[in-house]
């Protein structure tokens, strides 16, 4: 097997050199090319055989966002996107997400990273799980057409007559998918509990995107709020998201227990908070994620009364880790591709 060719794209000379030394100093890694900007990056692209980009969102000439859009139109590619931590490079970056970067890493400094060797294992990590991706899927799924739904429309829940919660947890490839998923629910008369696994700062930029396009209301979540029936609430980066039952009423509970399968928010620790609702049907969704969070949850969610799980297929799946870890746990009733959740979902609703 080969080593991954990577391309190298910065405006900085020297955060090219440094990205460059970081992931040679893998055996499995070579970086065939280093480019300044989005012009150079695609004159590269189309001459050379490329499997991974790692891309800066700043850039003169042709900023990453522009280039990333021409990435995906004249030979998809895939990308992952280095962004600051500064507001606006969280929103660049969730827009870089949706336009279809597999992953994305944050500077530790900002622009010019002196310090870019403290993450050197986590970007040689997701350099190798992007070689493996099948970007043609997150095409697939943007050329899905959706259905729209006013901000008024409402489906009450009925199933069975009872309360119902709906409890998501994602990875790697989540932000789009949870934006197809998301955006073909009409209003919900019930609160949903989302887990992204992302850091702190890119959260509130996911649901604030997610916000503008859902005529679902989705949000951050915090601390000890009261949930609401037809509400999205996306767990904070850095912090485990837990539901508790209070006098007949949902709260949510943030935590900074350790990290859980090495993530914080962890999918388990939400889905474990939700088996112990009593009188509500629960409903656990898996998709697209490297790694098994969420199979030990969605199993205790399984063990408690009144639960129907729905793991995305690996079709559709751009990693196919958390999918595959739920299913051969033995805890999920449906596997269906990224485009029929939600209509899956609405079907479960409507029984």
């Amino acid at each position: 097997m080969g080593k991954v060719k990577v391309l190298v794209v910065d405006d900085s000379a020297f955060m090219r050199k440094i990205i460059k030394n970081l992931l040679e100093e893998d055996d499995r890694i070579q970086v065939v090319a280093t480019s300044k900007n989005g012009i150079e990056c695609l004159d590269v692209l189309q001459n050379q055989e490329i499997d991974v980009i790692t891309l800066d969102v700043e850039m003169p000439k042709m900023n990453g966002l522009d280039c990333l859009k021409e990435i995906m139109r004249i030979k998809p590619t895939p990308v992952v996107m280095l962004s600051s931590t500064t507001t606006e490079g969280a929103e660049n970056t969730i827009t870089a997400m949706s336009l279809g970067a597999i992953d994305f890493l944050t500077k530790p400094s900002g622009q010019i990273s002196l310090d870019l060797h403290k993450v050197q294992d986590i970007l040689i990590s997701k350099v190798l799980i992007a070689k493996d991706v099948n970007i043609n899927n997150f095409r697939k799924s943007s050329e899905k057409e959706k259905k729209q739904f006013d901000k008024e429309t409402n489906i009450l829940t009925n199933i069975f007559k009872k309360r119902c919660v709906i409890a998501i947890g994602t990875s790697t490839g989540g932000p789009r998918a949870l934006q197809q998923v998301l955006t073909n629910l009409p209003k919900l008369d019930l609160p949903i509990f989302v887990v992204q696994h992302m850091p702190k700062g890119f959260t509130k930029s996911l649901a604030d995107r997610l916000n503008t396009l859902s005529s679902l209301n989705i949000k951050e979540a915090e601390q000890n709020e009261k949930v609401n029936n037809g509400t999205v609430y996306i767990a904070p980066g850095g912090l485990h998201m837990t539901v508790e039952l209070v006098n007949n009423e949902l709260f949510i509970r943030l935590n900074t227990n350790e990290p859980r399968n090495g993530h914080r928010p962890s999918v388990d620790e939400l889905f474990e908070s939700i088996s112990y609702l009593d009188g509500y049907h629960k409903i656990g969704v898996i998709m697209t994620g490297m790694g098994s969070d969420g199979a030990k949850g969605l199993k205790k969610m399984k063990l408690s009364k009144n639960c129907l799980s729905i793991a995305e297929s690996e079709e559709t799946s751009i990693v196919f880790g958390m999918p595959k870890s739920a299913i051969q746990n033995d805890c999920v009733d449906e596997i269906v591709p990224l485009d029929d959740i939600a209509m899956t979902l609405l079907r479960i609703l409507k029984v």
